[in-house]
């Protein structure tokens, strides 16, 4: 058995109970987006209605500022949540989809995944911002966009091209049971989002969803022919398709800029 379907066989965290070392990369992503709600709340935040400003402070997608030098944003957002609510159902999800895809991606994968589709997911809401102010010939609508779930819908996107593999160590028909949930799940939360809103200028951010999901989609395309040509292999294919990702979201961000 290669490398890489030794590693995807091993059962993660929900088969063997809870256990961080089953699945490092996922708890450190949890960790991380609840570590920043308890810092915000401890700080005089309300832990179930934050105001705008509150959020903007500690580093809500604000396409405006991003867009006037506080490109930071992009990513600090994706760690950044509107309420218990908002965080609750975020890291559920998170959870749920990190630990089928942490066997397929590996820890560092699994992150760089979450990072690039979020920053993906937030610079396409930016985008649209500025073109939506063009066609108005009128300034930027003034919204605040945070939470994880851009990058949920990127991990979304690249396990439904890595569950179409038949070469993995798993029953094809669990994998076609597992690709139709993963894709029921982005189905259903894009439509439930549509029109959705926190209050007038927080919301749900339909864009931050759709970039992230069509991103994870466009990672998953070139890892998928790798998948099972060994682990080495595969995880080179992993640097140079992360980093050619990476660059290409420094293209898109530039032309952003330019556009406005």
């Amino acid at each position: 058995m290669p490398d890489y379907e030794k590693e995807a066989s091993r059962p993660n965290s929900r088969m063997t109970g809870w256990n961080v070392l089953a699945a490092p990369g996922t708890y450190l992503l949890v960790g991380i987006n609840c570590a920043v709600y308890l810092w915000m709340v401890l700080n005089g935040v309300s832990p179930t209605d934050p105001t705008p400003m509150q959020l903007v402070h500690y580093g809500a997608n604000v396409p405006v500022l991003v867009l006037h030098g506080q490109w930071y944003r992009l990513l600090t957002a994706t760690f950044v949540h509107v309420g218990i609510i908002h965080i609750a159902v975020n890291m559920w999800c998170l959870w749920n989809l990190g630990l089928l895809g942490e066997p397929l991606l590996g820890p560092m994968g699994l992150v760089a995944v979450y990072v690039l589709t979020g920053i993906a997911g937030n610079l396409l809401s930016t985008g649209f911002s500025v073109v939506d102010a063009l066609m108005r010939h009128g300034p930027m609508q003034i919204f605040v966009g945070a939470g994880a779930s851009g990058a949920v819908f990127g991990i979304a996107g690249i396990l439904i091209v890595l569950l179409s593999n038949r070469k993995l160590p798993i029953p094809w028909y669990e994998l076609k049971r597992l690709r139709r949930s993963v894709i029921w799940f982005a189905v259903l939360n894009l439509v439930l989002g549509v029109g959705a809103n926190f209050t007038s200028i927080v919301r749900v951010d339909n864009f931050a969803h759709l970039g992230g999901f069509l991103s994870g989609l466009a990672i998953g395309a070139p890892l998928l022919p790798r998948m099972t040509s060994g682990r080495i292999r595969y995880l080179q294919r992993q640097k140079v398709t992360f980093a050619a990702a990476a660059f290409g979201l420094a293209l898109f961000g530039y032309w952003i800029a330019k556009l406005r």
